[in-house]
């Protein structure tokens, strides 16, 4: 019997209303709808549980991986021999406070933009269109049209390696271009308080309005894909590099280069994991070879 079997079975006993799940399809649980089974996966309903079920995984040694949305994500045709955490966005809490809120890692971000507009309050309008969860988007540090998460997060309640849950101020949490303390995945993130400015709602909900209206423009939100796929080269644009190297279009199986904006690859049917990856190492040795600019995935790969 497997350490995961017996993880499997420990759960079960202890932890009775925790949803368990054996061989589970990542491909059901990211936006990229590709990748392979995960060993275990487990979907907590409340935060005690999660950290409960992490601490019971640690203590057989078995690698623990928590995900949100599966919107930066992109997992290994074979699946992954880990206990996979999924946050789900229904059972995540959110509160307002003045001009605080103090949201779950399973909120998406959409759902904490739009709650942020009903109470007035402005700061928080670039997240409304971006797919990810709240846990996801302070581990890496989510942003879009010039807003970040390290611009409202003030605090963030986080499972120490060790079975500790602690509350880090802005400053540990070492925010930076896509990265945090917590993107090596020792340190996960619980949930998160954030400090928003008092706005009008109108002025907010336009604003929400206006850039989704740009991001259906400019993306190619008609196929699955995990957002941007390379990070921003210290200036450049990932996105103009490759559409000056003629590389909208390009393709390997399933996979493809947006047509529609290159800092895109998206899976026009059927793709594979293995294709995505061959695909961008295409682009990556293309954009090189012609421009001597070197593309950092922005994608999380998970094997």
């Amino acid at each position: 019997m497997n350490e995961i079997h017996k993880l499997y079975q420990q759960l079960r006993q202890r932890l009775p209303q925790l949803e368990l799940r054996q061989d589970e399809p990542m491909s059901r649980h990211t936006t990229f709808r590709v990748g392979g089974p995960a060993a275990l996966m487990a979907l907590p309903r409340q935060t005690e549980e999660l950290v409960e079920a992490v601490k019971l995984a640690r203590a057989w040694e078995i690698p623990t991986v928590m995900v949100g949305n599966g919107s930066n994500l992109l997992v290994d045709d074979n699946g992954v021999n880990a206990f996979v955490i999924k946050t789900v966005p229904q059972y995540a809490q959110c509160h307002i406070e003045g001009e605080n809120m103090t949201a779950e890692a399973g909120i998406l971000l959409s759902q904490l933009a739009n709650q942020a507009a009903q109470a007035q309050l402005t700061g928080l309008e670039f997240a409304h269109g971006i797919p990810g969860s709240l846990g996801g988007g302070v581990t890496m540090n989510a942003g879009a049209y010039g807003g970040e998460l390290k611009q409202v997060v003030t605090q963030v309640g986080v499972l120490t390696p060790t079975g500790e849950v602690e509350e880090w101020d802005a400053q540990r949490c070492q925010f930076a271009y896509r990265h945090t303390a917590f993107s090596d995945g020792e340190n996960l993130v619980l949930w998160a308080k954030l400090h928003l400015e008092p706005g009008d709602g109108q002025e907010i909900r336009d604003k929400m309005k206006d850039l989704a209206g740009r991001r259906r423009e400019k993306q190619p939100l008609d196929f699955p894909s995990a957002g941007s796929t390379f990070k921003r080269p210290e200036g450049h644009f990932a996105a103009a590099l490759i559409d000056q190297c003629g590389l909208k279009g390009l393709r390997v199986g399933g996979a493809m280069v947006s047509e529609k904006h290159a800092g895109f690859v998206v899976n026009v049917g059927g793709a594979t994991c293995a294709d995505i990856l061959r695909l961008m190492d295409q682009v990556r040795e293309r954009v090189f070879r012609d421009t001597g600019v070197e593309l950092e995935p922005e994608v999380r790969y998970l094997k």
